[in-house]
């Protein structure tokens, strides 16, 4: 990194959907030597004085898809010279496009706002199954990707770096806490996909390396999130459910190779040198209960 993007500045930070993700980053934030101000949006009101009580400045902010708050607390929000973009596009529970227009929405508050870098919380769920090492070039239009309306939502804050600088990082799975892979296929039967390799990512090392960007510098870049490590899906259930005593699934024996993709992230290690602190998912740090949550 360049003496310019190594200097550590003053930030007022804006984290857009404070929530599982979220809010462990602002309260890491909150009295980091960059942070100057800390704002956390969320939907649930009851939130607010979770965030209060932690050094956060709370805001009721939703999108439906277009954004619903008084104008005072939406320009207040984005009166900010960093904002983080992390909303869980719940692709299943809308229809389509419901998340292109909630992000081409934020699109429009940003292009009226003093915000100068944006990271936007993306997704390797956008790829194909190519059954070989993919990077981010395998995948920059809506018609490469298992997810065209993620992909067009990036496009659509990747149109902002004519006047700001905006990372875009696809996150691998998100793991950790009390996001347990073997609490989902615990005593299942015969499942099929023993010896897919994952592409995961703990919450812990998300965090780090997100404060390690704002800290670097903001590039406009987009950069693969994933562990250095692939083990299989069965290793991966196995060892979570050992860790709780749950029922290991079965695995069908006969079961044809499965189509996969193993995530690279080999470029944001060239532009960063972050060292993780879970590089094995096998190794990954899980407990029952989230104390952040």
């Amino acid at each position: 990194m360049s003496n310019q993007q190594s200097k550590v500045e003053k930030k007022r930070i804006s984290i857009l959907g404070c929530g599982w993700l979220g809010f462990p980053l602002a309260i890491r934030l909150r009295s980091h030597p960059i942070t100057s101000e800390i704002k956390g949006s969320t939907t649930s009101l009851f939130k607010l004085e979770n965030f209060k009580t932690n050094g956060i400045d709370g805001y009721l902010l939703d999108l439906t898809p277009e954004l619903r708050s008084d104008d005072s607390s939406t320009m207040s929000f984005f009166d900010t010279d960093s904002l983080i973009i992390s909303l869980p596009p719940r692709l299943g529970k809308t229809e389509p496009g419901f998340y292109t227009r909630q992000i081409d929405s934020v699109a429009d508050e940003i292009e009226k706002s003093s915000i100068k870098e944006i990271i936007f919380i993306s997704s390797t769920g956008i790829y194909p199954d190519l059954n070989r090492i993919v990077l981010e070039n395998d995948v920059l239009l809506p018609e490469q990707s298992a997810s065209p309306d993620m992909v067009a939502a990036e496009n659509i804050i990747q149109s902002l770096r004519h006047e700001k600088t905006v990372s875009i990082l696809r996150l691998g799975g998100l793991l950790g806490y009390n996001r347990i892979p073997g609490k989902y296929v615990k005593g299942q039967k015969n499942m099929t996909t023993r010896s897919i390799p994952v592409n995961y990512i703990h919450r812990d090392d998300a965090v780090g390396i997100i404060v390690t960007i704002l800290e670097r510098g903001v590039v406009n870049e987009t950069f693969n999130i994933v562990a250095p490590l692939h083990p299989t899906r069965g290793e991966v259930y196995e060892a979570s459910c050992n860790q709780f005593g749950w029922e290991v699934p079965t695995f069908d024996q006969f079961t044809l190779e499965q189509d996969f993709k193993i995530i690279s992230a080999d470029k944001f290690s060239s532009f960063y040198n972050y060292k993780f602190l879970f590089s094995d998912p096998l190794d990954f740090y899980y407990s029952l209960e989230d104390e952040l949550r």
